[in-house]
């Protein structure tokens, strides 16, 4: 699975190109996925304020972390666990999400996914496991 592979699922598949996500980079090498996510006024809180719902921003965090794994194992994978920290507001702006696979095991494999600003500002981050079975 590389770059084209991922943007042809995430444009296939009906929530996630709703979400807009476009796969910026793959790096084998570090076993990171970074993707941007645009911001919306259908993903706003509230219709004047232009700040993301954590909803959104929850399920780019586990899209993005799951697609970080499905790379390594070929096929997109159910989600076990999953949280996020929410560390400061998202107003105004795209998202950048860069996933890094932490683990990669026989059952279960370990995503932790870092959200930024487009100035690059921590707004929050998360942490998945996902079924590799």
């Amino acid at each position: 699975m590389n770059e084209a592979d991922i943007q042809a699922i995430f444009d296939g598949s009906p929530f996630i190109s709703f979400l807009g996500l476009k796969v910026v980079s793959l790096d084998t090498a570090t076993q990171e996925l970074t993707v941007r996510a645009p911001m919306r006024p259908e993903l706003q809180r509230d219709p004047t304020g232009g700040q993301w719902h954590g909803g959104p921003i929850a399920a780019v965090i586990d899209t993005v972390g799951d697609f970080a794994l499905a790379y390594l194992v070929g096929k997109p994978l159910p989600t076990v666990n999953f949280r996020v920290d929410y560390l400061r507001p998202a107003i105004d702006t795209d998202l950048i999400a860069v996933a890094k696979v932490r683990r990669n095991g026989k059952s279960v494999g370990i995503a932790d996914v870092d959200v930024f600003n487009e100035g690059g500002v921590l707004l929050a981050i998360g942490r998945a496991t996902y079924s590799t079975l």
